[in-house]
């Protein structure tokens, strides 16, 4: 009885050390591959949301919208579209309408 006791235990407990390592290993993955994102670091929203709209149809409107993704997540992906991966706050930004928010 004691012997089932103690092994119960020790299989909990080496499961719980199981999701822990797990739960570091995601963090420092994400750390890894959110390398270009620096928070708190101070970049020109205006300048960045300007190259990113130029060869938008409704420019005012992309800048308005890419500028509030800016100030949140502190980084705009490089290029006029796509690029994502290189600033994952804003790629998952979404409206209420769960439309992506930031173009």
């Amino acid at each position: 009885m004691a012997i089932s006791k103690l092994l119960i235990v020790s299989l909990v407990a080496s499961l719980l050390v199981l999701h822990l390592v797990e739960a570091d290993q995601k963090v420092v993955n994400s750390d890894i591959q959110d390398a270009s994102y620096t928070p708190g670091k101070n970049i020109d929203c205006g300048g960045a949301c300007n190259a990113r709209c130029s060869l938008s149809s409704r420019p005012r409107l992309c800048k308005r919208a890419c500028g509030t993704c800016c100030a949140r997540c502190k980084c705009v992906p490089p290029g006029t579209s796509g690029n994502h991966d290189a600033c994952p706050c804003y790629a998952t930004m979404t409206t209420r309408g769960g439309r992506l928010k930031c173009p």
